[in-house]
Order: C-alpha cells, then structure tokens, then sequence
C-alpha cells in the first residue's frame, strides 16, 4: 500500500481502556502537540517580536522590567516586578505571601496609570486587586545556587558549568500561572476569538516564555553589576539550555476531572497524531531520523536528575530499554508497516515510559500530519442530559463503557482508602486517609468510579420496579445522580475524557494525574519530591528572543528542541552537544 492508500483508510485509535489507564497517563512525554511546542511554532510561523521597552533595575536585580510582544494581530506586555525576598520567606507553597518575582501578561499597551495600578497589586497576588486587562498572573522564586553560581561565573568572564542546568534545569520556578479569569484577571471569554491566544494555556505559556528571556538578562545584569570589566553575556547555547521551572502539587489534580471533554480533545489529537504517524510507510530517511531522536532522548533521559527513588527507575529503565530499541530499529526490514510493528513490538516487551516515549518520537516524524492538528485542541465544554433516553439503554452505556468503574470494590479498606478535600487556608485539593483522618464528610467529588457504580446500582433498582422507564422518571426520584448521568451521557461520545481509575484506592498514586496533565503542558525533567508534588521544566531547548526576532528561515531547524542535551564545556566555551540529534561518541 501507498501513503496515499492508507491516508484514506480509517483511522483506528487505541481504545480509551488502554490509554486511559492511570499509570499510562502518568508515563506520557511532551510531544508536538504539547503547549509549548505550539506556542513556540507558532511564535515563529508569525514572526512574533519581542522587545525590552522597560528595564530599571538596581544592582542587586530589583526593579520592574516591561516587554513588549507584537504579533500580527495584537500587542501584549509583560510586565516584571522583580523584589528582595527573605530566606525564611521564601517558599514554593501556595500559602505563600511573597516571590522573588511576580509578573502579568497584558493585553494592549502599559501606560504610567496602569503601571502603577499593577506595581501595587501584581505583587500581592490573590490578595490583590488585578485589572482586568491582565491576561496571566504569576510568580515565581529563584534556584538560589543555580543563580548565584551564573552570576559568579558571568561576573569572572566566564560561563557557568551546563552541568548546573543539568542538575537544575533554571534560575526561576514558577509555583502558580494563573489565566482565565482568577483573582479579576481577563475572563477566558476574552480570548474566545483572539488569534494569538484562542489555544488552551497559550497565553500562559507565552508569559512563562517572556520570565525565561527576564532570567537571562537579569542574572546577565547583576553579573555586569558585580564586575563590569569583566563580565561577559551568558552564551548562546546555555541561554538556550535554560528553562524556567515550576513547582505544582495536588491542585492540578481536579483539572483533569473537571473538564472531561477538554481532556477527551487532547489525547484524542494525541491519539490521532499517533494513528495517522501510523498509517505512513516509512522511507529510510524517516527511520534514520526516528534513530537519531532515540539517541538523544536515550541521552537526555540519562542526564536527567532526580532524587525520587521511583522515578530515578523509571527513568533507568527506559534508557535500559532503548539500546533495544536502536537495535530493532536497525535490524528490522523496511515494510509498509514498520511503525505498527514497531508499537506492538513495544506493546510485549517495553516498559510503559518506553513505550510513550516511543510514541512520542513517532509523532515527531511527520509535522505536515501532526501539526495541523494544534488548531483542535479546544472544545466547547457542555455536558447535555438526555431525559428521553430509556433508563435501560443508560445502564447498558454504563455496563459497555463504564466497566472499569463498575470493577473495583469501594467498599473494602484498600478500595476506600484516600479522600480528596480542599484545605481551608488557601482551598487547594488535598489527600486524606479515609479511615484515619477527619474531614471524610467535607469530601470532594474527584473519584468518578465510584460515582459511576453507585448509580449504577440504583438505575438498576429502579428498573427492576420500571422496566421500561427512561431517564427522566429515573431522575425526578433520585435528582441527586443528573450530574453522574449527564456525564456519564456525554463521555460516552468522548471516550477519553474519563481517567479508568479508583481513586480513592490506596496504590493510587496521585503524580500519574500531575504528570498527564504537564506533559500535555510541554513539561520536562519531571521530579517528584513526594507523593504529592513535583518540579519540572518548561522551555528548555526553546529558541531563544533573538532568534525569533531574526526570522528562522528553516522552521523545521527552529522547531527541533525536545529532548535537549546538556551542551559540551571545554576550554572555556561551550558547544552544543549535538545539533542533529545524533549523541558523540
């Protein structure tokens, strides 16, 4: 068969009970699709501008820096306050009050008047009153020993060791990146039509973007600062090495349970850009370049620091994997349906990362088939009751789409193990167990499971009494149940927007859902610190300011940044360690 034959076949995608399963979601890698990817393809295709028209900070980097993005259809501004930050004060919890810095993404021009409302309110954060032209709202605190080892070295002529970025791949994390209308910032509404930002969590991304390119050149000006006789600019290679960070916990979770649909559209794209991947018959070029992306990610994944026993194996175990990969890849004749063969292989004998991770470099292989797919991945959210559906027809769609949830006993100890409440403090999520601690009455209706099966049970009830009811009689006696069977009606034509888990069992493990969610994000170098929270990077390996405001002639080259590699550090200079993806011996 042809391309062009097996571009008219059916797509056939992975059923919703395999993908969906809770430890596969917590193995996923950013990919093509991932928000970073394209923001940043899409920076370039327009030729976004980005400018400093602001940058008025003292010697020890506090001050306010303003830049300026012009797009072909708007202009935004982000707006930096950068402040002294106490040791003592300085923490990645939500219940903090204060950051090394604070900044806001705004829509249209930054006069004195709105400077001015925002130099007093950004900083305070939710406890501020925020204008409504801000579009993002965030902060973040500096990796103290990362930034004051790039100062030292900046400051002496020299570059800092990659090794650093390696270890700790930024100078800021952010803890929280608020959008959509939080704390009186521009509801999402506002960007409904805007062309730059009509994509999920774009406007975010492009604001973690803009506090990338304020950490080069602060920690570039507190080193001239220092020692401006000697101080040198931070070089290309490691400004594009750096990323930002960010330190998120269990308030991710519920995102995921709450917006079901949008959940379904991403990895049903996910899904598609896999299915379409394929149906190609490869070239020779094609496998030599799925080769060199096993390389470096095989490279990467071993770079990668972390101090999470579980996630260090995880790791360990896919860059085990791999060398087989490289092998097969190599051996196997070149057919038709070397792709497919190459997933099945996977299938029986990889461990789960190594299987997304190949996935992912899949995806990777064919942007004229994947990219197109960036502009579908949001949905208008509304889940519709059907009153006239036979109650029966319902409890059949439960039993056929649903018998993950109706598989677990939530009524054992181990089945009913954890609780999800919300802290009274700051009203973030949070995990309780259920028979040793207080607050069960106050939980939140996260575990869809056993929402589903109890339902269940009582339509079935119902029926023996009517069989021939239909939803609405079912309802007008139990109306508590109209959410679950709402949802329950909706998902059934969007069948990944539900997580196939109990998650109230004992062996869930909440940092599946945070990793799902972050690696739709474009998140690397993921690194619990516990069961319930974790740092990752953003951007890193992402073009840098002055190479989107040089006009890339080759986007292709310009979008080639996942996986980054720590760059090489001899005699002084730094160079990339690879430029095609191909490791040095």
């Amino acid at each position: 068969m042809t391309n062009r034959d097996l571009a008219l076949a059916p797509l056939s995608l992975r059923p919703a009970d395999e993908v969906m399963r809770l430890e596969r979601l917590g193995s996923l890698h950013a990919c093509r699709l991932s928000f970073v990817r394209t923001l940043m393809r899409q920076m370039g295709r327009q030729r976004w501008q980005i400018s400093r028209v602001r940058f008025d900070l003292d010697n020890d980097g506090h001050g306010t820096a303003i830049y300026r993005l012009q797009t072909p259809h708007g202009r935004y501004h982000g707006v930096m306050f950068a402040q002294p930050l106490e040791d003592e004060r300085r923490s990645d919890r939500v219940i903090a009050e204060a950051w090394d810095v604070t900044f806001g993404l705004v829509e249209g021009d930054v006069d004195d008047g709105l400077l001015a409302q925002m130099a007093a309110n950004v900083p305070l954060q939710e406890a501020g009153r925020q204008h409504p032209r801000v579009l993002v709202l965030s902060r973040a605190n500096k990796s103290l020993r990362n930034f004051a080892h790039f100062v030292d070295a900046l400051a002496r002529g020299e570059q800092p060791d990659p090794a650093w970025l390696t270890r700790v791949g930024y100078l800021y994390r952010t803890t929280a990146v608020y959008g959509n209308g939080k704390f009186g910032i521009a509801d999402f509404a506002r960007l409904h039509d805007n062309p730059d930002f009509r994509r999920p969590f774009s406007a975010q991304m492009a604001g973690v973007y803009l506090l990338r390119h304020f950490s080069i050149e602060q920690v570039e000006h507190l080193a001239a600062c220092r020692a401006p006789e000697t101080a040198c600019p931070l070089a290309t290679e490691l400004r594009r090495y750096l990323g930002i960070g960010n330190s998120t916990g269990l308030g991710m979770a519920p995102f995921l349970i709450n917006h079901p649909q949008l959940i379904a559209q991403w990895v049903t794209q996910r899904e598609t850009a896999l299915a379409l991947t394929l149906c190609r018959v490869p070239e020779e070029r094609d496998r030599e370049r799925l080769i060199a992306l096993t390389r470096r990610a095989m490279r990467h994944l071993a770079e990668t620091v972390t101090e999470d026993a579980e996630q260090s194996a995880r790791n360990a175990a896919s860059v085990a994997a791999l060398p087989d990969v490289l092998s097969w890849l190599a051996s196997v004749p070149l057919e038709p349906d070397l792709w497919a063969q190459l997933v099945a292989w996977g299938a029986r004998t990889l461990p789960l990362e190594a299987q997304e991770l190949i996935h992912t470099l899949l995806i990777e292989l064919y942007p004229e088939l994947v990219d197109p797919l960036e502009e579908q991945m949001g949905v208008e959210e509304n889940l519709d009751l059907e009153p006239d559906m036979p109650l029966m027809r319902l409890c059949q769609l439960i039993e056929t789409h649903y018998g993950w949830a109706l598989d677990h006993d939530y009524a054992s100890h181990e089945g009913a193990y954890w609780f999800w409440y919300r802290s009274a403090e700051k009203e973030e999520p949070r995990l309780g167990v259920r028979h040793a601690e207080p607050g069960a009455e106050k939980e939140m209706p996260i575990a869809i499971g056993p929402r589903v099966a109890h339902s269940h049970r009582v339509i079935r009830d119902f029926l023996e009494g009517a069989p021939r009811a239909k939803v609405v009689d079912f309802l007008l006696e139990h109306p508590r149940h109209k959410e679950i069977v709402r949802r329950i009606q909706s998902l059934v034509k969007a069948p990944y927007g539900d997580i196939h888990a109990n998650l109230w069992h004992r062996d869930m493990q909440p940092m599946h859902l945070l990793r799902a969610k972050l690696a739709f994000f474009g998140a690397s170098r993921f690194d619990p610190k516990s069961d319930r929270w974790v740092r990752i990077t953003l951007f890193q390996g992402a073009p840098l300011v002055e190479e989107l405001n040089a006009e890339p002639e080759d986007l292709g080259d310009f979008d080639d940044w996942s996986f980054p590699l720590e760059p090489r550090h001899e005699g002084g200079t730094v160079r990339p360690q690879s430029v095609s993806g191909e490791v040095s011996a």
